[in-house]
């Protein structure tokens, strides 16, 4: 007797579809092309997408103001700042020093503002190591204020060579 299993003449056995050997499947291809374009689209969107402004450089000075006395006073200074806004210490502690770097073309100043109490504070200033202005304040609610003109821009290269 035939066993039950194993098929007989009459009957072929069951084929497994064979694999597909022509042309490519379309919808893997679909897929890949779709998943590089996102790739793409999201370098693309980081590259030209900058919330922030570039940073332009902005040639600055050394500069160094003191104050020197004894007690309390309020100073305002200059400091790296294009938009000129400047820097208020209330109550600094005497004496003060502070150096900074000050855009060119921005004048470095530093202003000493005594209180009710009065007393007497001197202030210095220095550009670049080199002592420039030295103004007193004394009284009450006395006021001193030193100033001075910062160096132009060392010339670069572009126009040294647009000077000849």
């Amino acid at each position: 007797m035939p066993d039950p299993e194993e098929p007989t003449a009459a009957e072929p056995a069951a084929e497994s579809p064979a694999p597909k050997t022509e042309g490519v499947d379309r919808r893997g291809v679909a897929a890949a092309v779709a998943l590089l374009a996102a790739c793409a689209g999201l370098v693309v969107y980081g590259v030209l997408d900058t919330d922030e402004t570039p940073q332009r450089h902005v040639p600055t000075a050394s500069v160094t103001y003191e104050v020197t006395g004894e007690g309390t006073a309020d100073l305002t200074y200059q400091a790296r700042d294009e938009s000129g806004k400047a820097v208020t210490v209330h109550g600094a502690a005497l004496p003060w020093r502070k150096t900074v770097r000050v855009p060119l073309g921005k004048p470095p100043v530093v202003t000493v503002a005594l209180d009710a109490e009065g007393g007497r504070a001197s202030c210095q200033l220095a550009i670049r190591g080199r002592h420039v202005q030295t103004a007193t304040a004394f009284g009450k609610y006395g006021r001193a204020t030193c100033q001075g003109e910062l160096p132009s821009p060392e010339p670069t290269e572009s126009t040294a060579e647009g000077a000849e």
